[in-house]
């Protein structure tokens, strides 16, 4: 009796190891290892990918650490929190973009300012103008852009197929009604395809 005991409690152990130390996983992925429909080698690409993009963010400004949060799952970067300014919001992208493994990055931030709803109402009819105009061009894959328009600049991130469909949403861009300016951060697939060795 005390030997099965003993047994029961040794495999108590060793199951409870396995399984990480708190609801933040040994990763610090947000979920148990366990339970984690990852598999272990993509848990830990992701925590990899998760260190390097904050050292990123802190190497470059160190209010983006406080401001800016992180979340990397099978390659697929989320970003959310608030930030000074929408070149600031291109800046974090592209940082994030720089990962190598980074298979897509979804960026939530929000622009820290007063709001004007006369301008803002303007801006997201800009938006939406250009995101149909996009849907409607054959040549554009318009569910691989995020587009954000602020005071009447029209800012453009996302992955192109190649170098036409990058210059199309450009031109897309350049016909919408009162539009001052188009600032692009347009990857294409070739540059950001991840070689496995």
């Amino acid at each position: 009796m005390k030997i099965k005991k003993i047994i029961i409690l040794f495999s108590f152990l060793i199951l409870t190891g396995c399984v990480g130390y708190s609801s933040t996983g040994v990763l610090g992925t947000g979920v148990s290892i366990a339970l984690d429909p990852r598999s272990l080698g993509t848990q830990i690409d992701d925590s990899i990918m998760q260190q390097n993009l904050r050292a990123k963010l802190l190497s470059t400004d160190k209010s983006y650490i406080i401001s800016v949060k992180t979340k990397i799952l099978d390659g697929r970067i989320f970003l959310t929190g608030k930030v000074n300014s929408v070149e600031d919001k291109l800046k974090v992208t592209k940082l994030a973009w720089e990962i190598k493994g980074a298979r897509s990055v979804n960026n939530d931030l929000q622009i820290k300012e007063k709001f004007d709803f006369k301008r803002s109402a303007k801006d997201l009819l800009i938006t939406s103008q250009l995101r149909v105009a996009m849907m409607e061009n054959k040549k554009i894959k318009s569910v691989n852009y995020n587009i954000d328009t602020y005071k009447k600049k029209v800012y453009i991130y996302g992955i192109a197929q190649n170098k036409i469909e990058r210059d199309q949403v450009t031109k897309e861009a350049r016909q919408v009604l009162d539009v001052q300016d188009v600032i692009t951060s347009i990857f294409l697939v070739d540059d950001l395809r991840v070689v496995k060795n």
